[in-house]
């Protein structure tokens, strides 16, 4: 049974994608094969798998997100019967990959501190400075351009708002790859944001 227009459509895409969250890669195969023989639209099924790939894998394993954007491609060019296969794959490889659900905490985070601070005003040293009455005023002076800046000059410069300095809203995981990321960022801020 499975109603694309009903209830049924919207639980059985719940399961797949809560299959490919909780690292079940039968599971998640079992619940596209019900999609498949229901007859959903393989670009839906794509679609659920290329959101996943970013909101539920993120930067614990990057090419993930490559991999379902090349499934979409593919399904968009194939079609029925063959996209099963390239969806099969892909939903395997989300689900087998290591997890982290960061870059969707920390959008939802950055969203939340606008809605509650405002528009708050881009520091003078980031701001663009086109004209000659810019740059009298200040925009861009003292700017620590990165590829050619000293180390320690780049990264004692201020990205947020003046009220928002040093906010943490990027929160890395414990997963490898970002557990690396979180070394780095120690390293380069010299523990300003808790890395």
């Amino acid at each position: 049974m499975y109603d694309k227009n009903g209830e049924q459509h919207y639980d059985i895409a719940s399961a797949l994608i809560k299959s490919i969250r909780g690292s079940d890669p039968n599971g998640a195969v079992y619940w596209l094969a019900r999609m498949i023989e229901g007859g959903e639209d393989p670009k839906f099924i794509a679609r659920r798998l290329l959101i996943s790939a970013s909101e539920d894998i993120g930067n614990a394993n990057p090419t993930a997100l490559i991999m379902a954007n090349s499934c979409f491609e593919a399904v968009s060019k194939i079609g029925w019967p063959e996209s099963r296969i390239i969806l099969s794959q892909c939903a395997i490889y989300l689900a087998s990959s290591s997890k982290s659900n960061a870059a969707y905490e920390a959008i939802g985070l950055a969203q939340t501190i606008i809605k509650n601070s405002g528009d708050l005003s881009v520091p003078l040293h980031l701001r663009n400075a086109p004209t000659k009455l810019m740059k009298e005023l200040g925009y861009g002076k003292e700017y620590a351009y990165s590829h050619t800046a000293n180390v320690n000059e780049l990264h004692k410069q201020e990205f947020l708002p003046k009220e928002l300095e040093g906010k943490i809203i990027y929160q890395p995981k414990n997963n490898q790859r970002e557990q690396d990321l979180k070394k780095y960022l120690n390293f380069i801020w010299k523990g300003k944001y808790g890395y």
